[in-house]
C-alpha cells in the first residue's frame, strides 16, 4: 500500500474494517468480526483510523484513582463518555475481557503504524499484534505512545522488527497520515467502521447485516443487534415491567418500538413507556472552507445517522418524513402520561399511533386538539385532559425527566432493567435473555 494509491472505500477484500486501539467499542468488535471472516472464509482488510476525540467529544484527564483533574467536556459529553465505558465493560465482562477506563486521551497513531507494519507480514502476525495491543492497553499495561514498546509487541506477535523505527518515522507515518486524511474526507468519522457491498456501517451492531451482505443478501435483511453473549451476573431480581424511555420525535425510538413490542408479546410482559424529551434533530450547516475537523465530524456523523435510519426504516416499510422538523414533543409526552394514568392498557396503542402519525406527518403532536382526538378515537377518557396538561401533568413530566436524568438517561430509546441502562435497540438480544432468565 502506498499513499498515492490508497482508496478509503475500496479493497480487494470483501470487507474493510477501520479500528483504533484506544476505542473500547473497536476492541469489542474485533473478535466477532474475525469470527465472521473465519466462518465465511473471507479476507478482512483491517485499517487504522486514529480518532481525534477532543475535536468532537471534548477532552479530560484523570488521576490514577479516576478523579477528574482537567476537563473540557460538557455535561452531555460526560454522560455519553461514562455510559460508553459502562456499556463496554458490561459486554467485555460477558466475554472475559478487561476494559479499564483510560486516564487521558491517548495518541494511538504509533500503534496504528505498528498495525500497518504487522499487516505487511501476514494475517497471523496482524491478529497476534492486535490481540496483544488491545488486551494490554485496556488493562492499562501498555504505553501505546512509546515506539520501543510498540516494537517489542510486534516482536512478540511474530513480526520481523528490523527497520521498524525507520518505517515509523518515514513510510509508515506517511501511509498512516494519508489513510486518516482520505478516510475522513470519505465520511469515516469513528470506529469500528465497516465497508461492505459499497455501504458504510458504523458500529458492531451492524454485523448481522454485514454478514447478510457478505452471504449474498438472501432473505430479509436483519436489524441491528449486538452479538449474543452470556448474561450471567448482569441483572439481579425480576426486571419486570420493562421500562423504556422514548421521545415521540425521535426516529431511533420509533425504530425500536416494534421489536420491543415483539419481545414483550413473546414473553408476555408489560412495557412501561416513559417519556423523555431530547434535543431536536440538528440539521448540519452547509460545508464551508472554514470548517474545522470538529464541525466536519459532526456533519459526517449526522449525515451517516440519517442514511442509517432510512436504511433500516425502508427495510421494515416504515415511513419517516420531516426528520429535520424542530418539533416540541412535550404535549405528546403529556398524552402518554395521561393514558398511563386513566387507561394504562392503552399506553402501547397510544405510542404506536403517535409515532406513526408523527413520522407520516398525519398527526400534529404540537396540537392539543389533535392529541385529544387521537385519545378519544382509541377509547381513552378525555374528560380532564386539558386541566391535566395545563398543571398537574406538567409537574409530573418534570418529575419523570428529573428521575430519568438522575438514573443516567440522556438519550432515547433507553431500556432500564433494575439498575442497568441500555441505550439503543441493538441491546434487545441481551435484554430478551435477561428477561427470560428472570422469568
Amino acid at each position: 500500500m502506498s499513499p498515492a494509491r490508497f482508496e478509503p472505500l475500496a479493497s480487494a477484500a470483501p470487507l474493510i474494517v477501520y479500528i483504533d486501539y484506544k476505542s473500547p467499542y473497536a476492541y469489542l468488535a474485533k473478535d466477532p468480526t474475525c469470527a465472521i471472516g473465519e466462518e465465511l472464509g473471507i479476507e478482512i482488510d483491517w485499517r487504522p483510523f486514529t480518532l481525534d476525540i477532543p475535536s468532537y467529544l471534548g477532552s479530560a484527564r484523570l488521576d490514577r484513582e479516576g478523579r477528574v483533574v482537567e476537563s473540557r467536556r460538557s455535561a452531555g459529553q460526560w454522560a455519553m463518555v461514562k455510559y460508553a465505558y459502562r456499556d463496554a465493560r458490561r459486554y467485555g465482562s460477558m466475554r472475559g475481557l478487561i476494559v479499564r477506563g483510560t486516564t487521558k486521551i491517548w495518541d494511538s497513531s504509533l500503534a496504528g503504524i505498528g498495525m500497518l507494519f504487522a499487516k505487511e507480514q501476514g494475517k497471523a502476525v496482524l491478529r497476534a499484534y492486535s490481540d496483544l495491543v488491545y488486551q494490554r492497553f485496556w488493562k492499562r499495561e501498555l504505553d501505546i505512545e512509546d515506539a520501543t514498546v510498540i516494537e517489542r509487541v510486534l516482536g512478540e506477535a511474530g513480526a520481523h522488527t528490523s527497520g521498524f523505527q525507520d518505517y515509523l518515522a518515514g513510510e509508515g507515518r506517511a501511509i498512516h497520515d494519508e489513510i486518516q486524511r482520505a478516510a475522513f474526507d470519505a465520511g469515516i468519522f469513528g470506529v469500528p467502521t465497516y465497508v461492505a457491498g459499497g455501504e458504510i456501517f458504523f458500529g458492531r451492531e451492524h454485523l448481522p447485516r454485514i454478514r447478510w451482505i457478505l452471504t449474498g443478501r438472501r432473505g430479509a435483511p436483519p436489524d441491528v443487534a449486538y452479538e449474543s453473549s452470556s448474561s450471567a451476573g448482569l441483572v439481579t431480581g425480576a426486571p419486570v415491567p420493562l421500562q423504556v424511555a422514548i421521545d415521540f420525535k425521535s426516529p431511533h425510538a420509533y425504530l425500536a418500538l416494534a421489536p420491543t413490542c415483539a419481545i414483550a408479546d413473546a414473553l408476555g410482559i408489560v412495557v412501561d413507556w416513559q417519556p423523555f424529551l431530547v434535543a431536536p434533530w440538528k440539521t448540519p450547516a452547509p460545508p464551508s472552507p472554514a470548517d474545522d475537523r470538529g464541525i466536519r465530524h459532526r456533519r459526517f456523523r449526522a449525515e451517516y445517522i440519517e442514511r442509517d435510519l432510512m436504511r433500516y426504516a425502508t427495510d421494515r416499510g416504515l415511513m419517516i418524513r420531516g426528520l429535520h422538523r424542530q418539533t416540541d414533543s412535550a404535549l405528546a409526552a403529556l398524552g402518554l402520561l395521561w393514558v398511563k394514568r386513566v387507561s394504562p392498557s392503552l399506553a402501547r396503542d397510544y405510542a404506536e399511533r403517535v409515532f406513526e402519525g408523527h413520522f407520516r406527518e398525519t398527526l400534529d403532536i404540537e396540537d392539543e386538539r389533535a392529541i385529544r382526538a387521537l385519545l378519544a378515537g382509541m377509547g381513552a377518557p378525555v374528560s380532564g385532559f386539558d386541566t391535566f396538561i395545563a398543571g398537574e401533568g406538567r409537574a409530573e413530566l418534570e418529575r419523570v425527566q428529573s428521575e430519568l436524568h438522575e438514573a443516567g438517561v440522556f438519550d432515547v430509546p433507553t431500556y432500564r432493567l433494575n439498575n442497568e441502562l441500555f441505550l439503543g435497540r441493538q441491546h434487545l438480544t441481551l435484554i430478551r435473555r435477561l428477561l427470560e432468565t428472570a422469568a
